[in-house]
């Protein structure tokens, strides 16, 4: 028997489980093809050895909504050397800060409070609460950035966190008053054990805030690049709500934000704890959620068509400034990038090279691509016709940024919601 595309995922899908529920995985989202790990750069003396690609093939779970990739690599795979330092995004930094402001004041923290993040980075949220007097405890798997969020003076334990770890440090009295994780949520395979530790970790009365970007927003604003297989996961807010919900924990607020194309800051705290009344906002929320449809497998079926419309103008765009004889180059070398130009195949023949302000990317090559990654002052001196804004959530920043270009005529190309040539 002859089987179609459509009976192959079938098949394939037939095979996942739902991380969240469990049930089993039949709907496609959207298939991007087979694509290298986003941050795994690579050396020169290792650009003619085997790369490995895997699917980025994208599902939706029939039963609880959630959107998910299959996991193919473990988490130590990914994360236990990482070439993210969040401190590199002046904006970023500020938006921490503008937290910890936040919640310093609203959560009443002081000396004899304590705080928690998960996924702590290179020290970029807690070094504003250190700098307050509030003690925190960052959770941090790559050891090489948590050694720069040391170097800050963030206490940083080097552990994947779980709901092994949670009790434990419960157990050892450790418990917060708050606890962030700022994008780190979709990087959990098991989202059902990092829940759950969070609800170890909590005070009865803590409060508990992630960010994660918005499914809503993703697919509104066609954001198809933030997919790539170091998240395993991309959350609506109702898809979120059962995880908290099941393992013990109540959402109680909701932000939406402006970071990563959009994204929610959600609220909880302990259901066995302080019960606080569902705020207006994340009652609207859910509201908005239903009524466009995130309930309804129908509403998940028309993304990939759009997707694939972006893949062929950005083409077009490129493949017609290089018959014109223009230089184009790219700034940034974000994952999101790597997925764009591996899912359109774009390559240094249409991108000359990239650079990007982080010294541990420059001099070495995208994966996949192997487009070249030099440091900023490379643009200046090689004067391009044509920027392409790979980081595009940081566009605002980077076009302050490369203000100079415009002395010899460059301009911008942003290649999402759609690839647009901006003066």
């Amino acid at each position: 028997m002859v089987h179609g595309p459509g009976a192959i995922w079938a098949i394939i899908a037939g095979m996942m489980q739902c991380r969240s529920c469990g049930a089993s995985v039949t709907q496609s989202f959207v298939d991007l093809g087979m694509s290298p790990l986003c941050e795994s750069y690579l050396p020169a003396e290792k650009l003619n050895h085997m790369e490995p690609f895997y699917p980025l093939h994208v599902w939706v779970c029939g039963s609880c909504f959630l959107v998910q990739l299959e996991q193919y690599v473990s988490e130590g795979e990914i994360f236990t050397e990482y070439a993210y330092f969040s401190s590199f995004a002046a904006s970023w930094v500020k938006h921490a800060e503008d937290y910890a402001v936040a919640m310093i004041d609203r959560l009443k923290l002081g000396p004899r409070s304590f705080v928690v993040e998960l996924a702590s980075n290179d020290g970029y949220l807690l070094q504003h609460f250190v700098k307050r007097g509030v003690p925190c405890l960052g959770i941090e798997p790559a050891a090489n950035v948590a050694k720069a969020a040391v170097e800050k003076g963030v206490e940083t334990l080097v552990k994947f966190f779980d709901d092994k770890l949670g009790a434990g440090l419960a157990a050892e009295g450790k418990q917060a008053d708050l606890i962030a994780g700022n994008n780190v949520l979709a990087q959990v395979p098991d989202v059902n054990s990092f829940v759950a530790g969070i609800h170890h970790l909590l005070k009865p009365g803590g409060v508990a805030t992630l960010e994660f970007p918005h499914l809503q927003r993703l697919m509104e604003q066609n954001q198809f690049d933030t997919i790539y297989h170091e998240h395993f996961s991309y959350f609506s807010l109702l898809a979120v709500e059962n995880i908290f919900e099941r393992n013990g924990l109540s959402l109680f607020d909701v932000e939406e934000l402006w970071t990563h194309g959009g994204s929610l800051r959600i609220y909880a705290g302990r259901k066995d704890g302080v019960r606080r009344a569902p705020s207006e906002r994340l009652l609207a929320l859910r509201r908005r959620e239903e009524e466009l449809g995130f309930r309804k497998l129908e509403t998940y079926r028309a993304f990939e068509e759009k997707v694939r419309a972006t893949k062929r103008r950005l083409l077009q765009l490129l493949i017609g400034l290089k018959d014109q004889g223009k230089r184009v180059v790219g700034y940034g070398a974000p994952g999101k990038g790597n997925t764009l130009l591996n899912y359109c195949g774009i390559r240094s023949d249409l991108l000359e090279f990239t650079v990007d302000k982080n010294p541990y990317k420059q001099g070495k090559f995208l994966p996949g691509t192997h487009v070249p990654i030099h440091p900023p002052e490379k643009i200046a001196k090689a004067r391009p016709d044509y920027i392409l804004i790979l980081p595009w959530n940081f566009k605002d920043e980077i076009l302050a940024q490369l203000a100079g270009a415009r002395e010899w005529g460059a301009r911008f190309i942003v290649p999402i919601p759609e690839p647009a040539v901006v003066q």
